[in-house]
């Protein structure tokens, strides 16, 4: 009844904790785009991809208790800090199945600021597009974050490694 929430907290109990919602929608995003089964839909928004339904799964789990949020005041913003609460990891405990690879992946984009995780998530999501175009919609809708073409590489090469990482994995 609840499989898609449950998904969304195999992944956050594989990263631990998570701090920020930006950071969490790129990470279930880039997820989704690594053919794990995350099926909520994501349009783009200002920071990227962002996914509504992700959003409200979210407040849905927050509200069932399942999912801790903390709000921090951090330089003059409210950053959010999102981890599993005990009924949340009893909760997971009825799901029989397993999601090979997850936790490697997820704890490996943990590991990255949020800044480089919505340009990888950004490249994702043009990743239809030649390496020349991806470059110059980053360049216009991303003006702003200033990104470098060595940033941009790097993207890619972590897109790569991620990819390589995940690879030939059975999914649910």
């Amino acid at each position: 009844m609840l499989t898609e929430h449950a998904k969304v907290m195999k992944a956050l109990a594989a990263a631990g904790e998570i701090a920020g919602r930006k950071k969490l929608q790129k990470m279930i995003y880039i997820a989704k785009k690594l053919d794990f089964p995350f099926y909520e839909k994501f349009d783009f928004h200002f920071y990227g991809p962002y996914s509504e339904e992700l959003t409200c799964r979210i407040e849905e789990l927050c509200a069932l208790g399942f999912l801790h949020e903390v709000k921090e005041k951090k330089s003059g913003y409210m950053q959010y800090r999102y981890t599993l609460t005990e009924a949340g990891e009893q909760f997971l405990r009825h799901y029989d199945w397993d999601m090979p690879g997850l936790a490697e992946c997820m704890q490996a984009m943990n590991e990255q600021n949020a800044r480089f995780l919505e340009l990888v998530s950004t490249v994702l999501y043009f990743e239809h597009l030649p390496k020349d175009e991806v470059k110059e919609k980053i360049a216009v809708l991303k003006s702003k974050q200033r990104y470098t073409e060595e940033e941009i590489d790097e993207a890619y090469a972590y897109i790569e490694a991620l990819r390589s990482r995940c690879h030939n994995k059975t999914r649910v």
